[in-house]
């Protein structure tokens, strides 16, 4: 019987066999890690070098406040009003600005009584971010994105913290719009579903749905629960590449541990009269911003580690003068008792809290009594945390159009507030998709002139 000769094996013939075992292997690595690591999405962790803050506190003011109106002192527009320029009809401030504390920043009298902390504040006058419309720029601010479905800070933030008590969420979002982004302004993207923010309305006096069952007890509540997720246990340990299963055992195990916890934290009712009326809590022009502040205090206080709320109506395209006088009377009160009890509880210097918008506005006057949008230069503020305060980062041209001294961008605020945090922003990263993501994309620089 005559032997058939072997054929050599051609290295392209070897490669496209083993193709599929391949794919295989960098399947198994891409899931495996993600995984292993979600055994305790939560618990607490050590960032990369000592952090100056624990945790923030973000009053995000949606719209878009008038830099030029609020913490951007600009005489020179005060003295060409009216003057046309190629861009427009320049519009000086209605408003008069004085300078406040031994810092001596000039502060609008928008803002009477966060003035009084001047020395706290760190003001950067030179902002600037990549998108002129409230969807992209407030997704930007929110994400470092204007355009894809990325995590959000504070997700960020609880992924490389984890929450400060296991009873409440890491993240924690009140009175969140529904456009501009909707969710994914709190959302968690790729990262794990834990990460996501927990949403309070924006009621008078929020709150959160279903922290109460009015047809069964807590201790008939926790037998059901330990039977459904007995069973959810016995899927997980068939599909353990489906880390799915573990958001949905833990988002159950959180939600009944917050009946309670939280419950506790909302209920401002013990609160003195004076810590009350401290935030402006009982006059109508500030009760319910006032309410929010002391619930951030209260949660921050409590071990959450993210907290944001957000202001909407500063979009004034028309009647500037008007609305921006009441948007800035109903939240001047409440952020200047926020940063008074902060102080007062000695927790100030370890929370950051940040003010600003998604953009600021031009000094052109707009439909006669309003301005338009301006993404070039912008005004936002920092306190607490590890910041210099009664300090003033950058700076916009004379009439305040666009940044030109030491321009910040949102990747940049982005990189400060983790590095406060104690974070090195380029290696805080999530393996997605055969790549490393992070915050800051592939930009961003700490502005260390800003921290202490």
């Amino acid at each position: 019987m005559k032997l058939v000769p072997e054929t050599p094996i051609s290295r392209r013939q070897i490669l496209a066999s083993a193709t599929c075992g391949f794919g295989g292997l960098a399947l198994a690595g891409m899931t495996a890690p993600a995984s292993a690591a979600y055994q305790r999405p939560l618990e607490p962790r050590t960032p990369h070098f000592q952090p100056k803050a624990r945790r923030v506190i973000f009053l995000f003011m949606r719209g878009g406040p008038s830099h030029v109106d609020t913490f951007d002192f600009k005489p020179e527009l005060q003295s060409h009003h009216d003057k046309v320029l190629n861009d427009g009809k320049l519009m000086s401030s209605p408003w008069g600005f004085n300078r406040y504390g031994e810092s001596g920043l000039a502060i609008s009298s928008l803002f009477p009584h966060v003035a009084e902390h001047a020395d706290d504040l760190c003001v950067i006058n030179s902002m600037h971010c990549d998108s002129l419309a409230h969807p992209g720029a407030t997704i930007q601010m929110h994400t470092g994105s204007t355009t894809f479905v990325r995590p959000s800070v504070g997700s960020w933030v609880v992924y490389g913290l984890g929450t400060g008590n296991e009873n409440l969420p890491g993240f924690v979002t009140i009175n969140p719009t529904t456009s501009f982004g909707g969710a994914q302004n709190y959302g968690n993207a790729f990262l794990p579903a834990a990460y996501q923010g927990t949403t309070l309305n924006g009621k008078a006096r929020p709150s959160m749905s279903n922290l109460s069952n009015a047809t069964v007890t807590h201790a008939g509540q926790r037998r059901q629960l330990e039977l459904l997720q007995a069973m959810n246990q016995r899927l997980r340990d068939r599909w353990e590449e489906d880390q799915r299963l573990d958001a949905v055992i833990e988002s159950y195990e959180l939600g009944f541990r917050m009946q309670g916890a939280m419950r506790d934290v909302l209920d401002t009712t013990h609160e003195t009269e004076a810590t009350k009326e401290l935030y402006g809590i009982g006059d109508k022009a500030t009760d319910t911003f006032g309410t929010q502040c002391l619930m951030a205090r209260r949660m921050a206080e409590a071990g959450v580690r993210y907290l944001e709320i957000d202001n909407g109506g500063w979009d004034q395209h028309t009647d500037l003068k008007e609305q921006h006088a009441a948007r800035s009377r109903g939240v001047d009160k409440p952020i200047a008792g926020l940063l008074s009890d902060l102080k007062q509880r000695g927790m100030l210097d370890d929370t950051l809290v940040i003010w600003g918008g998604e953009f600021g506005r031009k000094p052109f006057v707009q439909f006669a009594t309003g301005r338009g949008h301006n993404n070039l230069g912008f005004s936002m503020w920092l306190a607490g945390g590890g910041c210099r305060g009664g300090f003033k980062v950058g700076a916009t041209d004379e009439i305040g159009h666009r940044a030109v001294e030491n321009r910040v961008h949102i990747h940049d605020l982005h990189a400060t507030i983790l590095h406060l945090l104690g974070f090195d922003h380029t290696r805080l990263t999530y393996r997605h998709a055969s790549r490393d993501f992070r915050l800051t994309d592939v930009h961003g620089r700490v502005v260390s002139e800003l921290i202490a």
